[in-house]
């Protein structure tokens, strides 16, 4: 009894601003449906997938309460490709838990962070 991967769903308001943001400013590739209700971004192994909410929930905006963590084989690279393109939560830095990490949040608010172990 495997579990394969894990490709969390994340309401927000508007599909294509959210996948181009995720194209442009994060270097992933993208996906959606013909109708724009629901998309994804994906690269390497990481894929997010965004949906506009069933008509049935309420929805203001997106509210997602911790973040993404993506591991990666090369952090500083990471850093050096995202500083200046996204908002920056905290920057890069090495932690006594064995990780260098940075944290950047999306257009919709998500709070995504890169981290490498040491």
């Amino acid at each position: 009894m495997k579990l394969n991967n894990l490709r969390p769903v994340i309401y927000v308001p508007e599909i294509k601003t959210t996948l181009d943001y995720y194209r442009e400013h994060l270097g992933f590739e993208t996906r959606c449906n013909e109708t724009a209700s629901w998309g994804y971004a994906f690269k390497d192994a990481v894929e997010i997938m965004f949906s506009i909410p069933n008509a049935h929930l309420p929805f203001t905006a997106t509210a997602f309460t911790g973040s993404l963590y993506i591991n990666t084989d090369d952090v500083n690279a990471w850093w050096a490709l995202l500083k200046e393109k996204c908002t920056i939560v905290y920057p890069v830095e090495t932690f006594s838990y064995g990780m260098r990490e940075f944290a950047v949040r999306d257009l919709n608010g998500i709070i995504l962070q890169f981290g490498q172990e040491t």
